[in-house]
């Protein structure tokens, strides 16, 4: 690939250093992606601008209109301290007519509203826990058709965000109190879903009309105390010493009953189509005992670390991580050449 300029978007308090020497690990995990994916774009040989925004577009704009990039590699996680917005700013990138990385605004607000996320795989037959969501402020009122354990979040943050060991409930006073944790501390709309006992998979993806999957990745626990579920919590993703308090261990499934991976695959592939997705994306996945397989959550534009589980499974793909950039840098190139299309018309 020939050199590119490339604006790296990302949140202005995670706009990383230069070199981590002298800095504490614990430092680092905070805008580790950022760091790594910058290295390794460098390391590639393109020109990289980091531009760090947090409420103001307009620095976007000044960047495009300067900079003139020819992809911007997007980043962004929240815009304005909302989730959601970081669709908007996607949005604003098609508006400039700007190449990006990544989902495009309608993959990204289907998914990442997760309640319409799962009307839209109920209705292509995708099966998903059941679930209902009780509206900020509102009371909790569980439909009959749901049966505890149910598990509680937020209908909207990534990341396991407001989940922990307390998000698995069995009865009608801790799913009240758990409600009530989200609508206060998190400040959303509460989803409850049935909870899933069983082995946790994700799925990386990518494409926009074609759609390739890399190696089915597993999450177990070692040494998960008695009685605790099997969730990824909070701490699970981001607590280095909780990990290894626990045995967290993840890499390629292992031991799968005939057929599953097979299955597995066709479901997200249609799932990715299904919600619009473009770019890459994981899928979060549980088989429950009886072999059924269920697809929780859709998460389009997932943890780029080098040392995070997407990077790991295309690399037991034998895609290296720069590898796996410039897989995604040439996608959201292709992805652009539409607005080329339009201009020649």
């Amino acid at each position: 690939m020939k050199k590119l300029r490339i604006l790296a978007l990302m949140h202005r308090d995670l706009v990383p250093p230069d070199n981590t020497r002298g800095i504490p690990e614990k430092e680092k995990l905070e805008w580790v992606t950022e760091y790594d994916v910058v290295k390794g774009l460098m390391s590639l040989g393109h020109d990289v601008n980091k531009l760090g925004v947090a409420t103001d577009l307009g620095r976007i704009r000044e960047a495009i209109l300067e900079y003139k990039p020819h992809i911007a590699f997007n980043l962004l996680e929240e815009f304005h301290g909302d989730a959601l917005y970081d669709q908007h700013v996607v949005s604003y990138l098609e508006l400039m007519r700007q190449p990006y990385t990544g989902c495009n605004p309608r993959g990204l607000t289907l998914s990442h509203d997760k309640a319409l996320c799962k009307k839209i795989l109920s209705y292509h037959r995708i099966l998903t826990p059941s679930f209902a969501v009780i509206p900020l402020g509102r009371k909790v009122k569980k439909p009959k058709r749901l049966n505890y354990p149910i598990l509680v979040k937020s209908a909207i943050e990534e990341g396991s965000y407001g989940i922990s060991q307390a998000s698995v409930v069995h009865n009608d006073e801790k799913l009240n109190e758990r409600v009530s944790f989200i609508h206060e501390s998190i400040g959303s709309d509460a989803l409850i879903e049935e909870y899933i006992d069983g082995r946790e998979f994700y799925l990386g993806m990518m494409g926009n009309q074609r759609v390739e999957t890399l190696p089915l990745w597993e999450l177990w626990f070692t040494k998960l105390p008695e009685g605790s579920s099997n969730i990824a919590t909070s701490k699970v993703k981001w607590d280095n010493d909780y990990q290894k308090k626990i045995g967290l261990r993840t890499g390629a499934a292992r031991k799968l009953p005939e057929g599953v991976e097979e299955k597995i695959i066709k479901m997200c592939k249609r799932a990715y189509r299904a919600l619009g997705i473009t770019g890459y994306a994981r899928m979060d996945l549980r088989l429950d005992k009886d072999n059924k397989i269920y697809l929780i959550e859709a998460n389009p534009n997932p943890q780029l670390a080098k040392e995070e589980d997407f990077a790991y499974a295309a690399l037991k793909s034998e895609i290296n991580y720069e590898g796996l950039l410039n897989k995604i840098i040439t996608l959201g190139m292709s992805y652009g050449k539409r607005w080329k299309r339009k201009e020649n018309h």
